[in-house]
């Protein structure tokens, strides 16, 4: 998985499963990090998540892109997933953890 930002959007591209997230996880991390110092120090107070171009999801990365939105949320910054496939959202309630991404 890797991760773009430009201006309030962090759009995610690949896959969002274990082998794609912990095969590079420092450097989404960072790139997490980053993009949330950014957006803190420049006063925003929103951001929207594209997940137009997630291939594919698992628990892992699911978890993973939950922990992102509440580090957000802790900073003062409300996160907004767009762009949602119909599968993404079929893996989400699958799994039964459609609520936590919920507005």
């Amino acid at each position: 998985m890797e991760i773009y930002t430009k201006g309030t959007v962090a759009y995610l591209q690949g896959d969002l499963i274990k082998s794609g997230v912990t095969d590079n996880i420092n450097n989404i991390i960072k790139s997490l990090v980053a993009f949330l110092q950014q957006l803190a120090s420049g006063g925003k107070k929103n951001i929207r998540i594209d997940c137009g171009r997630i291939g594919a999801a698992d628990i892992s990365g699911l978890q993973l892109l939950y922990v992102w939105m509440q580090c957000a949320r802790f900073r003062g910054v409300e996160p907004k997933l767009v762009n949602l496939s119909d599968s993404l959202r079929r893996w989400m309630q699958g799994m039964g953890i459609e609520n936590c991404f919920a507005e």
